[in-house]
């Protein structure tokens, strides 16, 4: 069996749930809209970039998300010090393209950081992530220095009641957050809603007072207005740093909206998971803090290629 093969099956999807004409269990899920309306875009078959031009357009243009002189957060995982190919950070492709259009909107500054695991600087540079970011305009800033963090409350936290959150997010207009697709060995998947855990300063707090209701309880405090998920690559075992290249899918797909809760459910379809059954998302979910049933939104599927 190829390694692609294996993978697939080994998430759950089989082989034509990544490359042949279904969206990993999405197809037939939804409501119609109008172009430009969609809750939320699935692309598949195309390069990082390309993906997310076609998901920003369906979702109706970058400028509906940042106007002219905003200051903009861009968020991706950049948590650990490995190339692209090993698909544990976000696709730095995708990253340069993102920053790219934000300027190209009229942001006054794009902003790029992430609280790494590993060392923050390695990280930045193996991921190739501050090489795409700089290039097309944003400012790397550091995550890994607590003077960067302020307390703040969480109005409607049940465990997280108050936390560390970084400068740059209190002081950002629009908040882009652009995650990876991937396994992990505590919450099944890293999504939309578990990179969020890189703009706060105390992670240990969430390991230790139920991981999966901190992540939930982070939504009352702030929500991004835009919501990326990373599928060019799939680190669909061994999560969230992975072993090698063979713990990784060539998916090529991208998942885009504006409710979190919605494209994590989304996204763990690709993995052939339930998203009931991935708790932060079933919690989330059932504090209001957005919609896990997508056969009450509207999706628009893309297929490149």
């Amino acid at each position: 069996m190829k390694r692609r093969d294996f993978l697939a099956k080994s998430a759950g999807l089989g082989l034509a749930g990544l490359l042949g004409p279904g969206f990993g269990g999405l197809n037939g899920i939804g409501l119609p809209a109008e172009e430009g309306q969609y809750d939320l875009a699935a692309v598949r078959g195309g390069e990082a970039a390309e993906m997310f031009d076609k998901a920003i357009e369906a979702l109706g243009g970058i400028n509906k998300f940042v106007k002219t002189g905003q200051k903009v957060v861009v968020k991706p995982n950049i948590g650990w010090d490995a190339p692209p190919e090993r698909a544990a950070n976000t696709n730095p492709r995708l990253i340069g393209r993102i920053v790219e259009s934000c300027i190209e909107a009229g942001a006054s500054e794009v902003i790029v950081f992430d609280h790494t695991c590993d060392q923050w600087n390695r990280c930045y540079r193996n991921s190739k992530i501050e090489e795409f970011a700089r290039d097309a305009g944003a400012k790397l800033v550091e995550g890994n220095n607590e003077s960067f963090y302020t307390e703040v409350s969480v109005p409607g936290g049940k465990r997280l009641k108050n936390t560390k959150i970084h400068k740059e997010l209190q002081n950002a207009d629009v908040f882009i957050n652009v995650p990876v697709l991937k396994s992990h060995n505590s919450t099944i998947v890293s999504l939309a809603m578990k990179n969020l855990m890189g703009v706060i300063w105390d992670r240990r707090y969430y390991h230790s007072n139920d991981l999966s209701q901190c992540i939930a309880d982070f939504l009352t405090y702030r929500k991004p207005d835009l919501n990326i998920v990373d599928g060019y690559r799939m680190l669909s075992r061994n999560g969230p740093r992975g072993v090698s290249v063979s713990d990784v899918a060539d998916l090529k797909a991208l998942i885009a909206g504006e409710d979190i809760v919605a494209v994590d459910a989304a996204a763990t379809h690709m993995f052939g998971k339930d998203p009931k059954d991935i708790n932060h998302i079933r919690i989330a979910n059932e504090m209001g803090l957005g919609n896990m049933d997508l056969g009450q939104l509207s999706i628009k599927r893309i297929k490149m290629g």
